[in-house]
């Protein structure tokens, strides 16, 4: 992989930890806190908790995809990001544009796939 695919990849990756980093920041200053409008009555209450509930079951997630991002700004540090860790080939640029933080090739992920459903029913 080219010095610029590196650095491409490098900046999309810091650009989406900053945005996903002040999403959470967003979150624990304006959607933690309930106000008294949303407390009016209990049905009120029940939609407020929901949609905080939710909320923080998002940036849950979004905190799994920063330690991915962490790991794949890893794996450019050490000139390992664009291999597939299963088979070694190198990842398309199309599949890592799509999804920087993979690890695997479309191949290997498509037959980890085809044994997770397979194992699931």
């Amino acid at each position: 992989m080219s010095p610029e695919h590196i650095e491409e990849f490098r900046q999309l990756l810091n650009d989406e930890k900053k945005r996903l980093l002040h999403k959470a920041a967003n979150t624990i200053k304006h959607e933690i806190e309930l106000s008294k409008d949303d407390m009016a009555d209990e049905a009120d209450l029940a939609s407020a908790l929901t949609d905080q509930s939710l909320s923080l079951r998002l940036r849950g997630r979004e905190r799994y995809l920063i330690d991915k991002i962490d790991l794949a700004i890893e794996r450019i540090n050490q000139g390992e990001f664009g291999e597939c860790v299963v088979c070694g080939d190198d990842i398309s640029i199309q599949r890592l544009r799509a999804r920087p933080v993979t690890t695997m090739c479309i191949a290997c992920k498509e037959e980890q796939e085809r044994r997770e459903k397979l194992y699931s029913e």
